[in-house]
């Protein structure tokens, strides 16, 4: 899911904006963390910042990215107890939305997680 217009916000700013329902599992004043409504994964979460960068290589400032990653970290250990983090860096990289966010994937149970073979 591209943004066609630059200027117009992204899907994850409309859900911060709550111009579009979301599943809400954590918000602060720096991010939100909601439900993934195509979950890859038993649990999908997304910790999305709410300052907008397209991409996570948009993100210079050390303290900004750590910021991010801890909470991701943080989420995570709230809803699963083993866990993979996942960031698209671009649409060659599989980044459907472009406004940084991280992936929080887990819950499988006796089965290969997504991306790794039987």
């Amino acid at each position: 899911m591209t943004n066609a217009d630059p200027a117009a916000p992204t899907l994850f700013e409309r859900i911060v904006a709550r111009q579009i329902p979301a599943q809400i599992v954590y918000e602060d004043d720096d991010y939100i963390a909601i439900r993934d409504i195509a979950p890859k994964a038993p649990v999908h979460l997304l910790v999305i910042p709410k300052r907008v960068s397209t991409r996570i290589d948009e993100i210079t400032d050390a303290g900004e990215m750590g910021r991010l990653w801890l909470t991701a970290t943080k989420v995570a250990r709230e809803h699963l107890g083993d866990y993979r983090l996942v960031v698209n860096a671009g649409r060659g990289g599989g980044q459907e939305v472009f406004h940084t966010h991280i992936h929080i994937l887990g819950g499988w149970e006796g089965a290969s997680p997504v991306g790794f073979g039987q």
